[in-house]
């Protein structure tokens, strides 16, 4: 059985603890954390082992998920990938595009599994409709939060966008041709709200806002493609898929001739509504036995190092338009 460890337990990090804890699919054998007293208060809630150092942790582990802060990422990922360890690196993959293609060209050079912690792929929702989405031709996602004081240390384009954006990727065959991007700094020194238009080469767009400022939170995308919409809640792991109705041609003589009258809806669209709701497991968990077996099955990743450095290299260039329309 693969044996893991955690490299950081704050806010987000102590939940990817408690789960590997309680795995069935690995050996957890502890955590570290740069702050003793923090190792301490998690180790103890989760009654687990507590390693004094990072280097110790390394040292009895197979695999490691890395769940510091991003401007940490590289360091802690290019020493476990130097001795020969498996990462899971939450997401953004780093801080600078330079360094991800260096863990990603170690990795593939000793031959190991770089996961990346873009969750939504695994959100119970999207693994619902994934098989339904083909080649959108426009989406729209709203992913907004009220603000806390983690992951302030980074753009709000790489804290919450960088999600949607890995989505849009994996989800669009085509490179992306243009963006244009506005963005500001409201209660940070960084960016707290931005929107970006994301164009490809075979046409399609996307719209994207995130925000850490807002009074509520709400996760919703869109996605439109040919003879289909998709609305997705994240949030509340709900969706509704439109299609064209198998009934359609019976009323098109009509439409065609503008006579709107006494059409039954149903005869025009199909109407799904889908709910995860009953998906026992929730998405990290998901995603953390994901990355387990991808690496004891030998296979690729679901979100490997490169598609995480595709979403990085997408959000910095974001970042830069943002940046430069400011100084304008």
């Amino acid at each position: 059985m693969l044996k893991v460890g955690i490299a950081g337990v704050g806010q987000f990090g102590q939940n990817h603890a408690r789960i590997l804890r309680n795995s069935s699919v690995c050996e957890f054998m502890g955590l570290y954390d740069k702050n003793p007293k923090r190792a301490r208060e998690i180790g103890e809630r989760i009654d687990a082992r507590i390693f004094p150092d990072f280097q110790s942790l390394l040292d009895a582990v197979d695999a490691l998920a890395i769940v510091v802060t991003t401007l940490s990422h590289y360091d802690l990922a290019r020493q476990a990938l130097e001795q020969g360890k498996h990462v899971f690196i939450e997401k953004p993959i780093t801080e600078h595009l330079w360094q991800a293609e260096e863990l990603c060209d170690l990795a593939e050079e000793k031959g190991l599994k770089i996961q990346v912690g873009h969750i939504e792929r695994f959100n119970p929702t999207i693994m619902e409709i994934e098989k339904d989405i083909k080649d959108p031709i426009f989406a729209e996602c709203h992913r907004i939060a009220p603000f806390t004081p983690r992951g302030t240390d980074i753009p709000v384009v790489l804290e919450l966008m960088i999600h949607d954006i890995d989505l849009f990727l994996a989800f669009i065959p085509s490179k992306v041709k243009h963006i244009s991007a506005s963005g500001a700094g409201v209660l940070t020194k960084s960016i707290d709200i931005a929107n970006a238009r994301i164009e490809f080469e075979n046409g399609a767009v996307c719209n994207v806002t995130a925000s850490r400022i807002s009074m509520k939170r709400s996760r919703k995308l869109r996605i439109f493609q040919k003879d289909a919409y998709f609305s997705i809640d994240f949030q509340n792991k709900k969706a509704t898929y439109i299609t064209k109705s198998k009934q359609l041609y019976k009323v098109m003589p009509k439409i065609l001739m503008g006579k709107y009258d006494n059409i039954d809806p149903s005869m025009v669209v199909d109407t799904r509504e889908v709910d995860a709701s009953h998906r026992t497991k929730d998405a990290l968990t998901t995603e953390l036995e994901s990355f387990v077996h991808a690496v004891e099955a030998g296979l690729n990743p679901v979100v490997d190092g490169r598609a995480g450095t595709r979403a990085l290299k997408i959000a910095l260039e974001i970042v830069r338009e943002i940046e430069k329309n400011k100084m304008q």
